[in-house]
């Protein structure tokens, strides 16, 4: 079973990579900000690590913004309760450790596989 996070554990694993060491593959991402994952993206090299659901919670689809910010926006904030953050999970790249958030959207008609790098000063 995949470890679930708390704040506190989520913002250690963040704090425990520089985005300066990325490597090729992960330096060909650009989700500073939510973003589906690119076609040409090997999926593969990255291992799930951790969950940030936590089990028979019930479903909160509200997100937070408090300053303004969208689902979408490079510095809005990592919120653990809130969508999509408490339907993800923590990723790490096999090769350079670079950490990532990802969520499955599904749609009425469409399935996107979405991606966010995980920085530590933007957790809540």
């Amino acid at each position: 079973m995949t470890k679930s996070l708390n704040r506190d554990e989520l913002l250690s694993i963040a704090k425990s990579f520089d985005s300066k060491d990325k490597c090729p593959d992960c330096q060909s991402l650009s989700c500073a900000g939510w973003e589906s994952i690119p076609g040409g993206f090997t999926t593969n090299s990255l291992e799930c690590i951790a969950t940030l659901r936590v089990e028979d919670a019930p479903d909160c689809w509200d997100e937070d913004h408090p300053n303004g910010t969208d689902m979408w926006s490079k510095d809005a904030p990592i919120s653990i309760p809130f969508h999509p953050y408490n339907k993800s999970d923590v990723y790490k790249c096999k090769h350079c450790e670079c950490k990532y958030l990802r969520y499955t959207e599904c749609g009425g008609y469409y399935v996107d596989e979405r991606i966010r790098e995980l920085k530590a000063e933007l957790i809540s």
